[in-house]
């Protein structure tokens, strides 16, 4: 609870600092002060000895459980890493450098109350604290007509999924005259009522379109490749993960009991998921717009969480929660200081900086799910999740399949720099900082990859 507080009140002094500071210099480093200290109240609040504990706020609107914490800390953490990487090019998008920076400190606090949440009101104005910023940073580049092309199409992809998350929680009102998650449980399978049943398709349609999930995606390639790549790093990693966590909450609090009735539509979508994004990506020139599809396909694999409604998928999204927004973030900090983003681009890097080429080589491997990474063991804990309830083994197969064909498009980026000849051009330089940065990064990577409890503790 305090963590939303604090967010809350890092956007607001930022929103002073942007008369109040005149040097960039200076915002950045404010900006780094508070965004750390976020990063502690959150590590702070899991330190506490009630963290073990379901806590109730706000008439339990809002519930924190140890869940809730170590997502809120590996969050915060991820968030902090991305600041470190991408202040100087968040400040650089345009003229409102601290105005960007109060956004994303606007849409950590619809995060942490996604995280949290025990009313479907409170899971509402999460879904919109963390979405309507976005609409702006996502035009936030005035001299690119592809931003402002991007922002709104997103806008309006955004404004059609409420009307869904809307109508679905009116008929899941409807149905139970009541508006707390926790209290839909006493549906059943046997006496459903049609309403519940229509709220709970038009929730995952409504979601669907947060997480870009097939055949709700379509939005997503041209708002990432449109939107300010500093942005799409963020709304790729951290706020894609925030709307999994949302959803797995949502579903795994109150329709367990009827699971029956939309797990088969939900494997369908996921099926879906997997393919049109693996597929997809593999005839993609841009690498920008190759993560934009790899990104529906990793979401293919994050709903595995919600499917399998149990403590390994809880475990699993823990894990993916580091080892996607981690590889993701600091591959986009390698690729926004490329002048080329095509495939070509990337040809003879390891000549050039042979240190980046093997940070990046590491961030593919991760998020091609190989072994000794962080994403192997996020495939694994998901597989494993499904195959625990043992009703799925088709979709675990295909599953593996399409993250076979994964493996094609994030190696071409390995082969093009270590293999193919060619001259990376780079539109600035690395500073010692940023090299450090993208090592923890790397390192993190591995340290999951290879002690995943780390990360998962014991739920």
């Amino acid at each position: 609870m305090i963590l939303i507080i604090t967010a809350s009140i890092i956007g607001v002094v930022l929103l002073f600092a942007s008369f109040l500071l005149k040097h960039t210099s200076s915002l950045l480093h404010l900006v780094t002060v508070l965004f750390a200290a976020l990063f502690g109240v959150a590590i702070w609040e899991a330190l506490q000895p009630t963290a073990i504990l379901t806590q109730s706020f706000y008439l339990d609107a809002i519930r924190v459980d140890r869940f809730t914490n170590q997502f809120n800390v590996l969050i915060a953490g991820c968030l902090f890493l991305y600041i470190l990487l991408m202040k100087k090019h968040i400040a650089a998008v345009g003229k409102y450098k601290a105005e960007y920076f109060a956004l994303i400190a606007f849409i950590m606090v619809g995060i942490f109350m996604l995280s949290s949440f025990n009313s479907l009101l409170v899971m509402f104005l999460g879904i919109e604290i963390v979405s309507i910023p976005q609409y702006i940073l996502a035009g936030s580049d005035k001299e690119n007509l592809k931003s402002t092309e991007a922002s709104l199409k997103y806008f309006l992809m955004g404004a059609f999924s409420t009307g869904f998350l809307l109508m679905g929680i009116t008929l899941l009102y409807g149905a139970t005259g009541n508006f707390m998650v926790s209290e839909f449980n006493f549906l059943q399978a046997t006496s459903i009522n049609p309403l519940a049943l229509g709220g709970v398709l038009l929730l995952i349609v409504a979601f669907g379109f947060k997480v870009s999930a097939a055949p709700m995606h379509l939005w997503t390639p041209d708002v990432y490749d449109g939107t300010p790549t500093p942005f799409t790093a963020f709304m790729a990693t951290l706020v894609k993960v925030a709307a999994f966590v949302g959803f797995m909450r949502l579903f795994q609090t109150s329709f367990t009991a009827i699971s029956s009735s939309w797990s088969l539509v939900l494997s369908v979508v996921i099926a879906l998921t997997l393919f049109v994004g693996n597929i997809t990506a593999v005839f993609q020139q841009s690498v920008k717009r190759m993560l934009a599809y790899s990104s529906i396909a990793q979401a293919g694999f994050m709903l595995f969480a919600i499917i399998s409604l149990n403590a390994i998928g809880r475990q699993g999204m823990l894990v993916y929660t580091v080892a996607y927004s981690v590889a993701s973030i600091c591959f986009f900090a390698i690729l926004i200081k490329m002048k080329d983003y095509t495939y070509d681009g990337f040809n003879g890097l390891a000549k050039k900086q042979p240190f980046i080429a093997a940070l990046a080589t590491i961030y593919m491997l991760s998020l091609a799910g190989i072994p000794l990474t962080g994403g192997f063991m996020a495939k694994y804990y998901m597989l494993k999740a499904v195959l625990f309830e043992g009703t799925y083994m088709w979709l675990a197969i295909f599953a593996l399949l399409m993250a076979a064909v994964s493996v094609y498009y994030y190696f071409k980026v390995i082969i093009a720099m270590y293999f193919k000849e060619g001259e990376a051009a780079m539109v600035d330089s690395f500073t010692k900082e940023e090299k450090l940065y993208l090592t923890i990064g790397a390192m993190a990577l591995l340290v999951v990859g290879i002690f995943p409890s780390l990360v998962t503790g014991t739920i």
